[in-house]
């Protein structure tokens, strides 16, 4: 197409430091408004140009209104403080759009499905995707996947055209020379990125050819961990377009039998409910996702988390033998063990780097960590900066007065200095010895460091290795360590060989509003050892190359694992010794299995994959020699990683050690790397989604996610030893609401009786209820709102009208419109609503509480701010709490702390409670023959958090509390003589003074609607 030229003349001069490649205009259209960007040359203008036009290269013919000032377009330079506006009108309009929407639209996804088979805690997950390229010309489809970072790929392939490109598993050497060739080409060889807290990201694209089709599959393995009582299968369904088919299964067989099972989905809503059916028996359970076309179940493009948790029965006894082709697994959790006492020391970094939002979090966690010690634990605790201090010179029993001293003294900690590990760690084990050697510590008991840093050392000693050496020496294989790394500075390799080296674990703290949970979590994890010293034993003759078999400590919510194979003449039973040390004596457990009845609990192909027992321990034993060649001598590694290497190698698992060669068709990149990311630098990879961004590794070179929304920087501090990046102050921006529809308010003869809020005399009004999910179009609002002057305007049961804007301001102050703190459905056949205003509060307050139900809500009201500081709902038969900030929702249950960020789509079903949060942030607990209970975070006029009360009619008599009363008897008396809108209420026999009033309604959501209620101050 011919070239146009268009030259803007007389409204500003463009330097080339405010040209950023690109300006946008803006073409009107009739009612529709559309953006073009194009781009603009930074090579000098041709001869005869001068500095005050503009040249527009288009690939379109151009036609333009005469007159260039009429309204209808604007340009704007895209980098910041340019302020540019010129106005055209661009008729070549649908040709532009139209070649937009078709370019999108190339490249289908037909089909999207994903199965995963869990056998015994060992899943098998297969992603396919097939696609097609509807265009005419050759275009590029996009394979993405994200994967638990504890899983192993063990296979990819592509099928175009019949062909398959199958991904062959490599020595990372032997992948080495692909890699570099690709990357000195300037193409991106690295196809897994760690993209969240938990998850990679494999990317894989290929060229497609018109009307080709190409199918991808993907396939992961692992392990589910025990934590806390449960054990979690995450799966990612995010196809990046509305797909024609789209199912998910999730096959579960466990032959301990299943205790209990919930699932919970980032992407599902009210719409989709009946697209998910979960059915289970005894040992198996089947959970599948299939949206159906018919239903409009698949007009919105998905993009979320699937998660499905679940735990077994279990006894006191010697755990689980299970077994299949000739390998064994045997599951070691024994129910009913008391707790051991403990010796924790904490030892809390408050180096400059802390400050802010990182020391706020850590003592908000470490307080509450504090209430959760028992009468027999002793502790003590340690802050340093560049100096170390103790709290106490002597470890201290967790009294109720000495836990409440730590508390204080934790809430006064204070950041500023440099980072001392050294001495701190040295301090912290030297307290040990002293108690120790002065018979301070309980017989079998035993000992914890928790270590909490930031950074790397920058005081005192500063060699990481030679702090580890120190550390170890010191502790002696005496007492265990964890540490803890708060953020993205801290040097993660340092802090997991300290703490493998004496028995512990590492830990990253990811930065973000959730911070003192994961902390709380992780001390949840490490709060009660059940035994020490536990060692597993099987006859020689029987087994094999079994895996790590003893081990320092149990908590109480994990699980050991031990996995090997059986001998060719093994025993028809399988036999062991599970050997530890309680409190103080000595247990030892004994359990048999039989080989064949094992065998045929396996033989289901619709649960079962072939040989997973095999590649079960050959999972195992590979994550448990890597591990061990952290804190390994340079002797020792050697034959370490060659193990490691021939298993991963044998069994075709991506590990560190390993990479996947992707083949390609001819003619394109013939070849692409895919690793498995590690954790081994000061960057996280991930944060608390979908906040920020995250950091990845493919290949050792670091890039930003393609996923993430933009930069996240590290927490900023006072002037220090280190120096810190400053926090991005776009980190935390908020989006507007989406606005609410109206709902008209319907009329409805009836006369009110004593149980009945009185209407206004002369009519009769009825409100929404609150449990309806339809309106009812059929009758005429005795409620209008005026479209022009956004007047209240009430019908009157004699069909005249009264302007409630007009009575609410006669007997009103003028200030702006606000919702009330509570709004109430009035018990009985009444839908009056009664509006709450909270004038005095002192403390927590008990808003209700139905023993019969077993519900109970609490929350802080501050008076001041005229809004509740948070909400907590605790459904006491569950075991359950939900807990509202307006930061976010926090859910505990076992001990297990899940947070979510408001206006993020949630849907969780577990047995007994169904838990959904919608996008403008309504968070519902509902269950069968149960009130259901609304949190909201409203943003309107006299924001803040908000309760609402569905099917209130389900409440008992016993119901009570500040809000609980008025579903108790309700007496109205009659109106005052000098104005019909007042009333008195008597609620057990205290009176409150009713008002009616207009009020905003904010349980539909920002910006609310108008409705006339009857006001009561508390």
């Amino acid at each position: 197409m011919p070239n146009s030229h268009l030259s803007l003349t007389q409204y500003m001069f463009l330097s080339p430091a405010k040209v950023h490649g690109t300006f946008t205009v803006c073409l009107s259209e009739a009612t529709a408004v559309f953006g073009l960007e194009i781009p603009i040359s930074q090579k000098p203008p041709p001869e005869g140009w001068d500095s005050k036009h503009v040249l527009i290269h288009s690939p379109l013919p151009l036609k333009f209104r005469s007159n260039l000032l009429a309204p209808g377009a604007k340009m704007k330079a895209s980098g910041p403080g340019c302020t540019c506006g010129i106005m055209l009108v661009l008729l070549s309009l649908l040709a532009v759009l139209h070649a937009t929407t078709a370019q999108k639209n190339d490249i289908s996804i037909y089909s999207f499905t994903v199965d995963s088979k869990v056998s015994s805690r060992f899943a098998h997950t297969v992603v396919t995707s097939r696609v097609v390229n509807r265009a005419e010309t050759v275009q590029e489809a996009t394979f993405q996947v994200e994967l638990p970072k504890r899983a192993f790929i063990t296979n990819f392939s592509m099928i175009i055209e019949g062909v398959t490109y199958p991904g062959n598993i490599k020595e990372k050497a032997a992948a080495q020379e692909q890699y570099s060739a690709a990357v000195a080409r300037g193409e991106s060889a690295g196809l897994v990125k760690a993209t969240g807290r938990k998850t990679e990201q494999f990317q894989v694209s290929v060229n497609v050819a018109p009307a080709a089709k190409v199918t991808f599959e993907l396939v992961y393995e692992e392990l589910l961990k025990r934590q806390l009582g449960v054990y979690e299968l995450l799966l990612k369904v995010q196809p990046q377009q509305l797909v024609k088919h789209l199912q998910m299964d999730i096959h579960i067989f466990e032959p301990q039998c299943i205790s209990f099972l919930e699932t919970e989905s980032t992407f599902m809503t009210s719409e989709l409910a009946n697209a998910l059916t979960i059915s289970q028996n005894k040992t198996k359970a089947h959970i599948q996702f299939k949206p159906q076309k018919t239903a409009g179940q698949l007009d919105k493009v998905l993009d979320g988390n699937f998660i499905v948790r679940y735990d077994v029965n279990r006894t006191l006894s010697g755990g689980s033998i299970q077994i299949e082709n000739g390998y064994f697994v045997h599951y070691f959790a024994p129910e009913g063990l008391p707790t051991i006492p403990k010796n924790v020391i904490f030892v809390i970094d408050k180096s400059g780097s802390m400050s802010g939002r990182k020391i706020q979090q850590t003592r908000e966690a470490l307080i509450k960590i504090l209430d959760d010690l028992k009468p027999n634990d002793q502790f003590n605790l340690i802050s340093f900066s560049g100096d170390v201090t103790y709290w106490k010179p002597l470890l201290v029993p967790a009294s109720p007065e000495n836990v409440d001293q730590a508390k204080r003294y934790a809430a006064n900690i204070e950041a500023q200095g440099g980072t001392n590990i050294n001495d701190a760690m040295l301090t912290a084990v030297r307290l040990l010895q002293s108690a120790n050697q002065k018979e301070l510590l309980s017989d079998g008991s035993v000992s914890l460091i928790i270590l909490l840093t930031d950074g790397d050392p920058t005081v005192g000693e500063t060699s990481p290795a030679r702090i580890q050496k120190n550390v170890q020496k010191a502790i002696d294989g005496q007492y265990s360590l964890f540490c803890l790394g708060f953020g993205f500075d801290v040097s993660y390799v340092f802090l997991e060989k300290l703490a493998l080296d004496n028995g512990g674990l590492a830990r990253r703290i990811y930065e973000d509003s959730d911070s003192a949970l994961q902390l709380q979590d992780f001390y949840q994890e490490v709060a009660n050892p059940l035994l020490t010293a536990v060692t597993f034993e099987y006859p020689d003759n029987a087994v094999d190359k079994v895996s790590q078999d003893n081990f320092r400590l149990l908590f109480k919510g994990s699980e050991i694992v031990v996995v090997g194979k059986l001998r060719d003449q093994s025993p028809d039973v399988l036999s062991a010794k599970v050997r530890g040390q309680l409190h103080m004596q000595n247990i030892t457990f004994q359990t048999e299995s039989s080989v064949a009845e094992q065998e045929k609990e396996f033989q289901s192909p619709k649960y079962i994959f072939h040989s997973f027992m095999e590649k079960l321990w050959a999972y195992l034993t590979i994550q448990q020699l890597l591990e061990q060649i952290i804190s390994a001598s340079d002797a020792e590694k050697q034959a370490l990683e060659t193990r490691a290497l021939n298993l991963s190698l044998s069994y075709s698992f991506v590990t560190p050690l390993t990479s996947m060669v992707v083949t390609k068709p001819e003619g394109e990149q013939r070849s692409e790397v895919a690793e498995k990311p590690v954790e081994t630098s000061h960057h996280s990879f991930s944060r608390f989604p979908p906040v920020g961004d995250t950091m990845h590794r493919t290949g050792g070179i670091y890039a930003d996610s393609v996923l993430t929304e933009r930069r996240g920087y590290r927490g900023q501090g006072p002037p220090g030893p280190s120096r810190r990046i400053p926090s991005d102050p776009w980190r935390n921006r908020l989006r507007g609401p989406p606005i609410a529809p109206l709902h008209p308010l319907y009329h409805t003869p009836g006369e009110p009786d004593r149980m009945l809020a009185p209407s206004i005399p002369g009519e009769a009004l009825q409100v929404e209820d609150l449990r309806a999910r339809d309106v009812a179009p059929a009758r005429a609002p005795a409620i209008a709102s005026d479209p022009v002057t956004g007047r209240l305007w009430e019908r009157k049961a004699s069909g005249n009208s009264t302007d409630l804007s007009q009575r609410a301001k006669a007997t009103s102050s003028p200030a702006p419109m606000q919702a009330p703190p509570v709004i109430l459905m009035l018990p009985g056949q009444s839908v009056n609503r009664l509006c709450v205003d909270i004038k005095h509060s002192q403390g927590p307050m008990k808003l209700l509480s139905d023993p019969d139900q077993g519900i109970e809500v609490t929350g802080q009201y501050e008076t001041e701010k005229a809004q509740f500081s948070w909400i907590e709902v605790t459904l006491k038969n569950l075991q359950l709490q939900v807990r509202a900030s307006p930061e976010h929702v926090v859910v505990t249950q076992n001990r297990r702390n899940s947070a979510y960020k408001w206006k993020e789509t949630l849907f969780s079903m577990m047995p007994g409670l169904s838990m959904t949060m919608d996008k403008t942030g309504l968070l519902l607990l509902s269950s069968t023959d149960k009130v259901t209970v609304g949190l909201l975070p409203w943003d309107g006029p006299g924001e803040g958090l908000r309760l609402l009360l569905r099917d209130t009619d389900r409440f008992s008599s016993h119901v009570n509390g500040t809000l609980g009363q008025f579903y108790q008897d309700v007496l109205w008396g009659p109106p005052t003589e000098a104005d019909d809108s007042k009333r008195t209420l008597r609620v057990q026999g205290r009176d409150y003074s009713a008002t009616r009033l207009v009020k905003l309604d904010y349980q539909e959501g920002s910006p609310g609607t108008e409705i006339s209620c009857w006001s009561v101050e508390l």
